[in-house]
């Protein structure tokens, strides 16, 4: 049976709590101990498949169709333990999943309370699976004094007191403020918010306390005798230069061993750090360097691409490279010829997107890097802006474009080359899509097979001709322009495995050209980079070398 570590976070928001637990994952796996990792998020919405990147940044994928929270992303990089559904939740599904329990009249006419109804819906949350791992972390999101977090730090008192002693730990995170003018570390901010945790029945076990350096011993001792809790158990998390140095850094910190010592397991496995020691060592001894530019629309906000970002990362570690990322606002080369702005970059990556903002822009900048050769990357809305430049501009079909940005454009006045996915096949049952459907939930989600084509690019890539990837999008590329767009040189690589829906576009003779309709990102890791972005990378460095 699983022991429980709940993480929670206070002072401020942002400490880096889904990177601590990813990291802690990491290092118990290191010591030979299963693990998985939850997140509770107490925001309304049911998950944050409609909610704007500018508001939660990216939405992370999961094979069973799940729209979960960017933090799941970070489990996933650095524990390799693939996200489900069941590790997502919020208040907005709890209530839903209540009140759908309460009109089938589950509660047999009782009045529905916050407690016990809504703690209880948390704690089956909580418990699915306990019997699976060695560990089950469960990040809760938000800070402690949160109102909307109240329900879930009850539940997980409840479900600390309903377990065996010793199985359910506590770990909080908390803010470290250097005071320059007086050149003190502040511990006072800490001693607050681990004193409203307690006014809620909970008392931590590990104090986790992000600052800018080491906290000296005379803080460390401060802070374990005003919190409860002992010297060793005060771990820093201080700044570091990359996020994949974090297992290493919170091991140094003693925080694997204070989880350890807190469960009472005595002698403790000797960890084998060998894969982050390897890891750390291929971002910081690079040969070279390469500059990458992602056009988009949401580049204001780094974490609405963040999965991207980190799949280039692992791809450079690979190529042992560092890549240099540059934010470009698609919607400049609305106005503005798209060759200065590009002809710099080795390489050029469009990622997925909703709505019509800045897609002329992504249509040029796939123009710009086919025909001057450069490397290309499109993902999901990526490849559909490529396949509408290449029937543009290769079949020569100027109206070509996608329905979902027809809007109230007479049909007889353009060529749908992108049109809104209505049915596919989902394992052994047919999916049925109307435009009219609500938003949230509704695309083509999860995991699906794909057939490459032999002896194409993506299968000397992957090696394979039969892969799965993630998805999410509504939309889909006609394939009744297939043959006219292979004749001048656009290959579909990559179909479905019915034959009906394009995967994959390649152009031949092309340095390195790949479109693909799922996100490839989602599955990478820093020790097993995804094999497009690891290739994509690799053809960047080649191109380097050109300039």
């Amino acid at each position: 049976m699983a022991r429980f570590i709940f993480i929670t976070g206070g002072v401020v928001s942002s400490l880096g709590k889904g990177l601590a637990s990813a990291a802690l994952g990491a290092l118990l796996q290191a010591r030979g101990f299963t693990v998985r990792l939850r997140k509770l998020d107490p925001y309304l919405n049911v998950d944050p498949g409609t909610m704007s990147p500018y508001e939660h940044g990216e939405v992370f994928v999961t094979d069973d169709g799940a729209e979960t929270d960017l933090d799941l992303g970070h489990y996933e990089r650095f524990t390799g333990v693939a996200a489900r559904a069941t590790d997502s939740i919020s208040s907005g599904r709890v209530y839903s999943n209540v009140l759908e329990k309460e009109r089938r009249g589950d509660y047999l006419g009782k009045t529905i309370q916050v407690i016990p109804h809504v703690t209880d819906e948390i704690k089956d949350f909580i418990r699915i699976g306990e019997d699976e791992v060695d560990f089950m972390l469960c990040e809760i999101g938000g800070t402690v004094g949160d109102i909307e977090g109240l329900p879930f730090f009850e539940a997980i008192r409840q479900f600390s007191q309903e377990k065996p002693r010793g199985q359910c730990i506590f770990m909080h995170l908390t803010l470290l403020p250097y005071i320059k003018a007086s050149g003190e570390l502040k511990t006072k901010p800490t001693q607050h918010s681990v004193k409203e945790l307690r006014s809620i029945g909970l008392a931590p076990d590990i104090l986790v306390c992000r600052s800018e350096g080491p906290i000296p011993g005379k803080e460390r001792e401060k802070l374990a005798l005003f919190c409860n809790v002992r010297p060793e158990a005060v771990v820093a998390a201080q700044d570091l230069k990359s996020i994949y140095e974090a297992p290493l850094a919170y091991h140094r910190e003693g925080l694997d061993q204070a989880v350890l010592d807190a469960f009472g397991i005595n002698p403790a496995p000797r960890p084998n750090l060998a894969r982050w020691e390897d890891v750390v060592d291929r971002i910081h001894n690079t040969d070279g360097e390469v500059r990458v530019a992602i056009v988009g629309k949401y580049t204001q906000l780094e974490d609405a691409y963040k999965s991207i970002a980190e799949a280039l990362t692992h791809g450079g570690m690979a190529n042992r490279v560092k890549v240099r990322v540059d934010w470009v606002d698609a919607e400049i080369f609305d106005r503005e010829d798209a060759a200065p702005h590009l002809e710099r970059f080795n390489a050029i990556l469009v990622p997925g997107g909703f709505g019509e903002r800045g897609t002329e822009g992504k249509i040029k900048a796939a123009q710009f890097a086919r025909e001057k050769g450069i490397p290309y990357l499109g993902i999901c809305l990526g490849m559909q802006m490529a396949v509408i430049e290449a029937t543009r501009n290769m079949t020569d079909l100027p109206t070509a474009r996608s329905e979902e940005f027809a809007g109230d454009i007479d049909p007889r006045e353009f060529t749908p080359v992108v049109y809104h996915l209505k049915e596919w096949i989902k394992g052994n049952a047919k999916v049925t899509r109307r435009k009219e459907d609500d938003k949230g939930g509704t695309m083509r989600l999860g995991a699906y097979d794909a057939v490459l084509k032999e002896q194409s690019r993506v299968a000397e890539v992957y090696g394979t001709t039969v892969i799965e990837e993630r998805h999410r999008h509504r939309y889909e590329v006609d394939i009744r322009f297939r043959e006219q767009l292979e004749e001048k040189g656009l290959l579909f690589s990559g179909m479905s495995p019915d034959g009906r829906l394009p995967e994959i576009v390649e152009v031949r003779d092309h340095p390195w050209f790949i479109g693909v309709q799922f996100h490839p990102e989602l599955k990478s890791k820093p020790f097993a980079p995804h094999p497009l972005f690891r290739d994509f990378v690799r053809a960047a460095k080649e191109q380097s070398r050109l300039v």
